[in-house]
């Protein structure tokens, strides 16, 4: 018989926009007299301030139960709410409504850093993160060499954190949270800030931790993971919980594509937002032919398909990055593909105002399917403009026949691609 290890109930958490209404000090009282000058105020300017003073519920009505042993993917777009809800559950913040309800210890790791002291070495950081979580100090004894070759930072045990980067931070806080041996283990998606090595090792210890019979949540926008690791999947959205359930693989599909009765366009036009950036603003981003006229789906597979990006540059940055992402229905990300990925000499030139991209998608190399294409807007290596797995604009394309002349694969072939390769004979001499 499975117990009930979490137990969220009509759990809702809400923040107000804005300044408050009260002002307790000097210096908030002018600060508040700046935004809101007196004279507006008395000739009812005040919609001003109570614009401000909104109230904006990061979680709504979510209920759910998490049996003992599971572990569960949580999913969902930026400001979805996982990382308010992880945070209750981590009693690091309080609800505003609702309740939860959890048998067993808590280890948590929401933030890179958290529990950690700049000042101090990473040997007595181990000993203050594992206090925060709860360990006793012959506890912390026991398992610090566990805890010291799982992050690999032996070399730098006795340098301060504060000259640690983001990735050993992560690493050494990863440690010490999973060797606490909790009844229940939370993850953020800080785990991306690890490189590949490691973020496979945190994979391994998680179902080492599930194997044990213990709990685990985990959020992450890596669907492959979420897939690999994860008994059940939530959903949230917009503060809500959309779906909650033990097929994984529906689930992220839902997630990623929608609904079956949602629209999959493979046309995604600019309702006149405006940007929220200063370099690019995306006005129009479709599939179509070769002289730009959008196509009707599904399209075969030797058709000749273009993708087309319109929008308008507002400052010219010379490490401005534009293209495209495409994932398979399952959420597996196929390939990315850049303007920037061939030799500099051969980058289209990039002017100021309003620019009209095109780039041919490889034909006979999808197999039948439908594909969702997101859109890519990067400044390189310092920050994004449109990331994918976030905020970006998605379209889809679907393909149906057209793989192949042979008479032997008329039909969809297994696998997600269907290249028609060459192949030869080498004479014998």
């Amino acid at each position: 018989m499975n117990y009930i290890a979490i137990r969220v109930d009509h759990l809702s958490k809400s923040y107000r926009i804005g300044q408050p209404e009260t002002c307790k000090t000097f210096r908030e009282l002018i600060a508040s007299r700046i935004t809101f000058p007196s004279h507006l105020i008395a000739k009812g300017g005040s919609s001003a301030r109570d614009k401000c003073n909104q109230i904006f519920w990061a979680l709504k009505n979510v209920s759910f139960e998490v049996e003992t042993g599971d572990v569960v993917g949580i999913i969902g777009r930026n400001g979805a709410g996982k990382s308010t809800l992880l945070k209750i559950l981590s009693r690091i913040t309080a609800p505003t409504e609702g309740s939860i309800d959890f048998q067993g210890r808590i280890g948590s790791l929401l933030e890179v850093g958290t529990g950690f002291h700049p000042e101090l070495s990473g040997r007595e950081n181990i000993y203050l993160s594992g206090s925060i979580l709860g360990m006793k100090r012959q506890e912390i004894d026991s398992k610090f060499d566990d805890i010291v070759k799982f992050a690999d930072i032996e070399k730098f045990l006795d340098t301060p954190a504060k000259r640690y980067s983001s990735g050993m931070y992560v690493r050494l806080a990863f440690a010490v949270a999973a060797h606490l041996d909790p009844e229940i283990l939370i993850i953020d998606e800080v785990l991306a800030v690890g490189d590949a090595v490691f973020q496979k090792k945190c994979l391994g210890k998680m179902k080492d931790v599930s194997k044990e019979g213990r709990t685990v949540l985990f959020v992450s926008h890596n669907m492959n993971a979420i897939e690999q690791l994860c008994k059940s999947c939530i959903i949230l959205e917009h503060g809500e919980l959309k779906r909650y359930g033990g097929d994984v693989r529906d689930i992220i599909k839902e997630y990623i594509f929608g609904t079956e009765d949602s629209i999959r366009s493979p046309e995604w036009v600019n309702q006149g937002c405006s940007s929220d950036n200063p370099w690019f603003n995306l006005s129009r981003f479709y599939i179509g032919d070769e002289n730009g006229n959008p196509v009707a789906m599904p399209v075969s597979s030797d058709s000749e398909i273009w993708l087309y990006i319109e929008g308008e540059i507002l400052e010219k940055d010379p490490a401005l990055t534009i293209g495209y992402a495409i994932y398979s229905d399952d959420g597996a990300i196929l390939y990315w593909s850049c303007h920037t990925d061939e030799m500099e000499d051969n980058w289209i030139k990039l002017s100021k105002g309003k620019n009209v991209i095109k780039s041919k998608l490889p034909g006979r190399f999808l197999n039948e399917g439908t594909y969702r294409l997101e859109f890519i807007a990067r400044l390189h290596c310092r920050q994004w403009i449109f990331e994918p797995g976030n905020t970006s604009p998605s379209i889809f394309l679907t393909l149906y026949g057209g793989l192949s002349e042979s008479p032997y694969w008329l039909t969809r072939r297994p696998g997600l691609l269907a290249p028609i390769i060459k192949y030869s004979k080498v004479d014998n001499k």
